[in-house]
């Protein structure tokens, strides 16, 4: 009874147009009342303690610095750098698109970020040079996706916390995945190219390719600072995302001087204003799962997979089905948070890793970032290019096909995720 309410409450608020995060906190609050010995006080505490848990304290830290690198210059000096090296290529311009892309990824975290980043500088290049509007922005919306499964990735730090797994081990889960997916891209863009015989650059030469590099290796270090810091076990992820936030403030404001230090306080403002409205909807989420926990709906439902002799790669196919479908209505972060409580406890008792199980979930998220109605990525490119929203879904959905192969792929072929942390023993 009290599962069917809890859900019923949070579908009924959402089909009406309350917003997610309110409807995830009502639904939580509306059903400990009625059915939970809990008091009300508990609904205070809980939401307090959301605040105070320390892996969430890396998101608003990674958002900053996503901020300095989106406003500093960074996105301009990785896509030449990737135009430089990659540029002279049939379709150069399109692969170096996504090459920048899961450059910066690397920095930033965020999908929306990457897009944005990527999208207002390389898609209008792309266009000058001859390629269709429509082309270039299914490319960077779809390899924008790569934002939160090349890490640092703020989805992963809300998987972690949700379930109390490793941070840096699901980092270095997602490296090869990350890269693998951005491969099949940068592969299936020089076949199209070649076909249509898109446009290729001149080939840079070794000054001309060594002065990109020069220019954009304060970006690249980033990757070192943060992934090099976290596995050489210097700081934590979250000591990290600070590291990375002061970096990359002095690298937009002193070295590449792109923003002057009175633009430093509009940039604080607007990562905040992103922080307060992620971590709003992570309070409420955290709530609705405090739910689930209390009234023991995730070993219920356990008991029920486990005596339908539900076999693991059924489960993960079910998993799929659900997460693409919860994809295409609400925010990743909020997704997460409610489900993974539940599937968690099922994949242990499969026998399956909640490391590949969390890389599952955050790719399922990717391709939940450019599915109508709610893909926050079309919306992003969609104010970037200024093409309607119905153009951007139509651009981005060939490309949709790669994510869903390459998820199967992910899904069923665990050493693509767990190689990696298992060769560094993690």
């Amino acid at each position: 009874m009290t599962i069917l309410f809890l859900f019923v409450a949070l579908f009924a608020l959402m089909f009406i147009g309350v917003p997610v995060a309110v409807s995830l906190g009502l639904a939580g609050s509306v059903t400990i009342m009625l059915f939970s010995p809990d008091s009300v006080r508990s609904l205070a505490i809980k939401l307090f303690e959301t605040s105070e848990h320390y892996t969430l304290l890396a998101i608003p830290f990674f958002l900053l610095a996503g901020s300095f690198m989106t406003t500093g210059g960074v996105a301009r000096r990785l896509i030449d750098f990737a135009n430089a090296s990659v540029g002279h290529i049939r379709g150069g311009l399109a692969i170096g698109a996504v090459l920048a892309c899961m450059l910066f990824a690397a920095l930033s975290g965020s999908s929306p970020a990457t897009v944005a980043a990527v999208g207002s500088i390389a898609i209008a290049g792309m266009v000058r040079s001859g390629y269709p509007k429509p082309f270039a922005a299914g490319i960077v919306t779809n390899a924008g996706t790569l934002g939160i499964l090349i890490p640092p990735s703020v989805v992963m730090v809300v998987y972690a916390a949700a379930t109390e797994t490793s941070v840096g081990t699901l980092f270095m889960a997602g490296v090869v995945p990350g890269v693998l997916l951005g491969v099949a891209l940068m592969v299936a863009i020089y076949i199209i190219a070649v076909k249509k015989n898109l446009p290729a650059l001149p080939r840079a030469t070794f000054r001309e390719w060594l002065s990109s590099a020069r220019k954009a290796v304060w970006g690249l270090l980033l990757m070192v600072i943060i992934l090099g810091g976290i596995y050489s076990g210097m700081f934590t992820p979250t000591e990290a995302a600070a590291v990375a936030a002061v970096y990359s403030a002095f690298i937009a404001l002193f070295v590449y001087k792109d923003m002057r230090v009175r633009e430093a306080p509009k940039v604080v403002l607007e990562s905040a204003k992103l922080t307060i409205m992620l971590m709003f909807i992570i309070a409420n989420a955290m709530l609705f799962a405090h739910v689930l926990t209390t009234e023991q709906i995730p070993q219920q439902i356990t008991e029920m997979v486990l005596e339908a002799g539900l076999q693991p790669w059924m489960f993960l196919l079910v998993v799929n089905i659900v997460l693409l479908i919860a994809g295409a209505f609400m925010e990743p972060s909020a997704i997460i948070l409610i489900l993974a409580p539940i599937l968690f406890p099922i994949a242990v008792q499969l026998g399956i890793d909640p490391i590949h199980l969390g890389i599952i979930m955050v790719v399922n998220m990717e391709i939940g970032l450019i599915t109508p109605p709610v893909g926050l990525n079309l919306f992003v490119t969609s104010a970037v290019t200024g093409m309607p929203l119905s153009e951007v879904i139509r651009a981005a959905m060939p490309w949709l096909m790669i994510l869903l192969g390459f998820l199967m792929l992910v899904t069923y072929v665990p050493s693509i995720s767990m190689g990696l942390p298992r060769l560094l023993g993690m």
